[in-house]
């Protein structure tokens, strides 16, 4: 099939007095084929015909049923936070002393699309609970973290298209909602869908606008902001059809928490989910952004709301203007990209049915963010993952209870963003505090809120003040007990947690991985803002919420119900306390910062000068020595097995990024370099130290190598002799001096979690060349091969339990010199110590031909070196 000229021509469009110019869909499709077609796949076709028409009829053969297809998508901006962008800027450093080094003109390195930084993963909850913690955080922020911020600072003057969402101004994903995506772009009158990728697994929140955004590793940014087509496979499509309302008292939170539960178990990794039917229609921004936020932590690349009468009417709260919504409607109704309900349904490759009426008031953990729980059946979960017991504390006046909340944390983008949650939450307090009700002593409470905006809506609602009451002052404005940014807990909880003690955490985040959120607590809850406030008033999981809370000032009984508000006063509340004006205000001063960041000096220069004394910013070594052209690959011979690991092994076990323990070979690395124990920081915000990030692989209390005796846990492994065990980081270099390469053997799930680039780089600079699992997360293969490190499936059938491995094998991985584009067979010779030689076929899948240029060049960076070079 040829395309036509006419096909890909643009046409004019008038609105609002002017005339645009745009690329009909109509003229790529007849009308009944693109009513049936999901609104994702619209957007993804009229990119390709925009962007690489050359590749259109491939994609449409493949929309009416035929062969299997990539699609070149080609992003109009980039978003990244800082402890995946100071990463990509150290790489940005680092790929323009190679190309300089090799002859080419380093200035050449640098961003060819809008790239948006926000500074929002690195404040700490070091000071709660009192008014002053947020500008003692933020001055705590900016002493630990200055010369990070003075390298984003060369960066924002060094690199066109690169901007700079200050610290201390919001999450990345509620800034985009709120200040940054057009949903529609105007690139000088040629009006397209506002499409983005960013470094952040929860970028599909934006979907909620009809915006089509999702989360791709750092290296797959890195590629696509110098030009790079996002290369994917056609994507299949699940479509969810919403029926009912949700009940009185039931909220966002519940829901997100059921629809995760819900398609977790039915399969949705490397799919998009797109929500459709009348439930839609009684379902507002906040929820659906609650819904779209957790689309990673059910395994989908995005999450997508089309573009209705409710995103509109969110345009104008946050403050666009009448002439962007009016070109927004405009063109979304030319295009057929707007929904009513009149708006058939599409035709999906399957369709799940979700009754809203039947959500219920939940929680979900306490180890994963799909183990959905019943309010009533928390404590039953509570008791099947612990035995705990009460504790004896002389810093509390009373006994600790088994499954007392550590932390109470009202924080993330998933929840924040949502003002009927937070004045709910504010609600709740302002009528704990009224009946004398208090949290716990042990409990440490913090509000860190997405926005700016959150504040000033809670402040204009009078419910700052019962919130700091009871302990949740805002502590900063960014991701902080999410991302494990909690700080120390209460010193008479970690006291007794060293003594064997298990507290819990609830926080309205959306992961809860064992260790995530604080490396002293292994159990946590994901809660609505409300709830952790009753658990914070309760201070254990273990409260029966039909029992009183506690007692008001006249003795008497007080029942979570009795002071839970009811929806018609949230509502008002909202409707009286939130405005555009305040979206206003906060979209204008967005890149202004505090005055920490405006005193920050400027560096000049093309070329970034590396201080080799610096332990937050390092060359990357995988940047020096670069050849000119790539080594030609056609096996991996006499390899070894470093480690042997289960299933659900996440990118937070590969490559934390809480705080550095002052016990860690990390932290032996700061101190023997001069840093106190109380600036060691976190993982995540030294992650342009590769010495740093490589002391930390695979530390995480909970990973266990299965070569080593079962009571041995965390990052060890044997030596090449077989003669010690030692930590990850010491092992691994035994492997490289004697010439050995090394593979990872993993089970279900590897790399499920963030899109933390770290957690393949770390593995390609402990040597490893391959990584051989049941199943990997959609991001962690992405960036496996963008580090040059092959993901290779085992067959079904064969479990990573099932090779029976010692750590005594070798192993040859033949068939990579013929690598191309689908399921691509590569021969394991699994060679035993007794001579026995087992053959095992594994799957080493590639979507696209860049995926196979970026192995066959040993990774993203190497090739784009060599392109710009070319």
């Amino acid at each position: 099939m040829d395309v036509t000229a006419s096909q890909v021509a643009t046409a004019e469009l008038a609105l609002g007095g002017r005339r645009f110019r745009y690329l009909p869909l109509a003229r790529l499709l007849p009308a009944d084929e693109l009513r049936e077609l999901p609104f994702v796949t619209r957007i993804l076709l009229e990119n390709v015909a925009r962007r690489a028409p050359g590749t259109l009829p491939a994609v449409i053969g493949r929309v009416r049923g035929g062969a299997d297809c990539e699609l070149p998508v080609h992003p109009n901006r980039i978003m990244l936070h800082d402890t995946t962008c100071l990463p990509a800027l150290a790489d940005f450093a680092g790929m323009r002393d190679a190309v300089a080094e090799l002859g080419g003109d380093p200035a050449a390195v640098g961003p060819a699309i809008p790239a948006d930084l926000t500074v929002d993963h690195s404040v700490i909850v070091e000071e709660y609970g009192t008014p002053q913690a947020l500008e003692n955080n933020l001055r705590i922020d900016f002493r630990r973290n200055r010369e990070r911020y003075e390298f984003i600072k060369w960066a924002q003057g060094s690199l066109q298209n690169f901007r700079v969402v200050p610290p201390a101004t919001g999450i990345i994903h509620q800034i985009n909602m709120e200040s940054l995506a057009r949903v529609v772009w105007d690139d000088e009158g040629l009006l397209h869908p506002d499409l983005l990728v960013a470094t952040d697994s929860h970028t599909p929140m934006i979907n909620a606008l009809g915006v089509l955004g999702w989360g791709v590793g750092g290296l797959q940014a890195q590629a696509a902001m110098l030009g790079e087509p996002v290369v994917i496979r056609f994507p299949e499509v699940l479509g969810v059809r919403l029926e009912g309302r949700l009940r009185g008292g039931v909220t966002a939170t519940d829901l997100a928490l059921t629809i995760t539960e819900k398609l977790r178990a039915h399969g949705v990794v490397d799919k998009f989910v797109e929500f459709t039917g009348p439930g839609i229609a009684a379902l507002g921004w906040a929820a659906r952004a609650a819904v779209s936020n957790m689309a990673p932590e059910y395994g989908a690349t995005c999450a997508f709301f089309p573009f209705d009468d409710e995103t509109a009417r969110y345009l104008e709260l946050t403050a666009r203007t009448r002439e962007h919504r009016g070109l927004v409607a405009g063109y979304l109704r030319a295009q057929g990209l707007y929904r009513d309900d009149e708006t058939p349904s599409p035709r999906y490759d399957e369709e799940l049915v979700l009754d809203l009426d039947a959500v219920e008031p939940s929680l979900a953990g306490p180890r994963l963010p799909h183990q959905r729980v019943p309010l009533s059946q928390v404590p039953a979960s509570f008791r099947a993952e612990s035995g705990g017991r009460p504790a004896e504390s002389d810093a509390f006046g009373e006994p600790v209870p088994a499954g007392a909340v550590a932390i109470a944390s009202i924080t993330s983008c998933t929840n924040t963003a949502n003002p009927d949650l937070m004045v709910r939450a504010g609600l709740l307090a302002r009528r704990a505090v009224e009946r004398g009700l208090d949290v716990k002593p042990w409990v440490k409470t913090s509000l860190s809120p997405g926005s700016r905006v959150v504040a000033d809506y809670l402040r204009r609602a009078g419910l700052l003040e019962p919130l700091s009451a009871i302990g949740f002052d805002i502590a900063g404005f960014g991701c902080m007990t999410c991302i494990g940014n909690s700080g120390a807990l209460h010193p008479g909880i970690a006291d007794l947690v060293e003594r064997g003690f298990e507290p819990v955490a609830v926080v309205s985040g959306n992961r809860n991985f064992g260790g995530r959120l604080n490396p002293q607590v292994s159990l946590a809850y994901l809660a609505s803002p409300p709830l952790v406030v009753a658990y914070a008033l309760a201070g254990t999981v273990l409260h029966d919420f039909d029992t009183p809370l506690g007692r008001d000032v006249d003795g008497e009984p007080v029942l979570l119900s009795e002071i839970w508000p009811s929806d018609g006063e949230v509502a008002r509340v909202v409707a009286e306390s939130v405005s555009p004006e305040m979206f206003a205000a906060n979209t204008a001063s967005l890149r202004n910062g505090t005055v920490h960041w405006r005193e920050l000096p400027d560096r000049g220069g093309v070329r970034f000068a590396w201080d080799p004394e610096s332990t937050y910013i390092r060359r990357p070594p995988y940047l020096v020595g670069l050849s000119a052209e790539p080594e030609k690959q056609s096996a991996i011979t006499g390899a070894r097995v470093l480690l042997r690991l289960g299933d659900d092994v996440t990118t937070d076990h590969i490559s934390p990024a809480g705080a550095i323990p002052k016990d860690s070979a990390a932290g032996d690395y700061l101190r023997e370099r001069g840093v106190l124990p109380s600036e060691f920081n976190q993982y995540s915000t030294r992650r342009s130290n590769h010495e740093v990030m490589v002391r930390g692989a695979f530390t995480n209390p909970t990973v266990r190598n299965e070569l080593l005796d079962v009571e041995q846990r965390g990052a060890l492994a044997r030596t090449a002799d077989g003669s010690r065990v030692l930590p990850v980081h010491q092992a691994a270099p035994t492997y490289r001096d004697a010439g050995v390469p090394l593979v990872v053997v993993a089970g279900r799930n590897y790399g499920a979690g963030s899109s933390r680039d770290w957690a393949a780089k770390a593995q390609a600079l402990l040597g490893v060349r391959a990584v051989i699992a049941e199943s990997f997360e959609r991001i962690h293969r992405s960036n496996l091969i963008g580090m040059g490190v092959l993901p290779l499936r085992l067959p079904d059938g064969l479990t990573a339990e099932g090779l029976d491995l010692t750590g005594r094998e070798e192993l040859d991985l033949t068939g990579l010199d013929r690598l191309r584009v689908g399921t691509n067979a590569v021969h394991l010779d699994l060679n035993r110590a007794d001579g026995s030689t087992d053959r095992i076929e594994l799957e080493l899948r590639l979507d696209t031909r860049n995926e196979v240029s970026y192995l066959e060049h040993g990774g993203t960076l190497p090739y784009v070196v060599r392109r710009v070079l070319g």
